[in-house]
């Protein structure tokens, strides 16, 4: 059996579409059909080869997305064929499989636990949560990644009140699953903040009570909407070393919680006045928004989908495998929300 994959043979060069081998699946191995998968910074970076030497090439990529489980490896008891599932990077219940190695001719294709940018995939179970037919693949895509960490950072991280301001530097698919997430909390003020107009727009759509063009002036704007005071929270999505610094900044004396979720290239140093520290304001980083997937991820699901919730409303472009080097570069110039490939 073959699968269709876009595979990175070298950093700093478009994705390669081969044609794999599929392996026999090992122990706590799922082979599902990938029917939608994200593009995030994760694979940007790595892409452009900004997280350092890779000892793996060529290899295949991809953590995020939904698909249809067709085979089961020995042990595996959490999903059953025919099963809808979604795929995520962060381990959850269930076996922690070794990743997998695919041909190619001659060549030998590495490949991790997940792997999203192929039509055939092996996974590891514990990467795996089942869903039910009535939840659309499409949607259900975001809460691989996108969803578990924005809404987790909101969740886990975040104690918001009804008095609440929050500050969101970035409104790719984390920054604005933190927006719906901080919105469904009830804060008083969430301010977004982007380069992007028509993304600012989207944040309006969603929930944000004010948006802002990031410019020079972005600290001092931020100042004049809670009336000096700081916001009460900031998460920063974009992973550029000055928003990091801006958005740990922009949190009020004393009780202000900056959290950094971007995915910024390896050996990048941040600077911050150690006095900020001395005034209470607090820094911290996550791992996937601290999500639990086979806990977080069902509750978001009850959260998101009753009603008319416009999840799709952050799916900014959409196409197939063949187009996902136009997929990659767009995400790269700041142009996208979320990006999805349809398989």
């Amino acid at each position: 059996m073959k699968s269709c994959a876009a595979v990175l043979v070298k950093c700093g060069a478009p994705l390669e579409m081969m044609d794999l081998e599929i392996p026999t699946l090992q122990e706590g191995q799922v082979l599902v059909q990938v029917k939608y998968s994200g593009i995030c910074r994760s694979q940007l970076n790595e892409i452009k080869g900004l997280k350092g030497p890779d000892h793996y090439l060529p290899h295949t990529l991809g953590h995020e997305g939904s698909g249809i489980v067709v085979d089961l490896g020995p042990g595996v008891t959490k999903v059953k064929k025919d099963q809808p599932v979604i795929l995520t990077w962060i381990k959850g219940e269930g076996i922690d499989a070794k990743g997998t190695v695919y041909t190619s001719g001659d060549l030998k294709v590495n490949s991790g636990p997940i792997s999203t940018f192929l039509e055939y995939a092996v996974i590891a179970e514990n990467r795996l949560i089942p869903i039910g037919s009535e939840i659309p693949l499409k949607e259900a895509s975001l809460f691989g990644c996108a969803i578990p960490t924005g809404a987790g950072i909101v969740h886990n991280e975040l104690d918001i009140k009804p008095n609440s301001t929050v500050a969101i530097f970035g409104l790719g698919g984390i920054g604005l699953s933190s927006l719906l997430a901080a919105s469904a909390k009830g804060a008083k003020q969430i301010i977004a903040i982007d380069l992007e107009p028509a993304k600012l727009k989207l944040a309006q759509e969603l929930g944000a009570t004010d948006t802002l063009l990031f410019n020079g002036d972005t600290l001092n704007n931020i100042q004049t909407l809670t009336e000096g005071k700081g916001v009460d929270f900031a998460v920063e999505a974009v992973g550029k070393k000055g928003v990091m610094e801006l958005a740990f900044q922009s949190v009020k004396d004393q009780t202000g919680l900056c959290v950094l979720a971007g995915n910024v290239p390896k050996d990048t140093k941040i600077e911050c006045d150690p006095f900020n520290f001395i005034k209470g304001k607090r820094l911290i980083g996550t791992w996937g928004g601290r999500v639990k997937p086979d806990r977080d991820i069902p509750y978001f699901l009850k959260s998101f989908f009753p009603g008319n919730h416009p999840l799709a409303k952050l799916i900014s472009h959409e196409s197939t495998l063949d187009d996902i080097n136009t997929l990659v570069d767009l995400l790269d110039q700041g142009k996208t929300a979320r990006t999805l490939v349809r398989f």
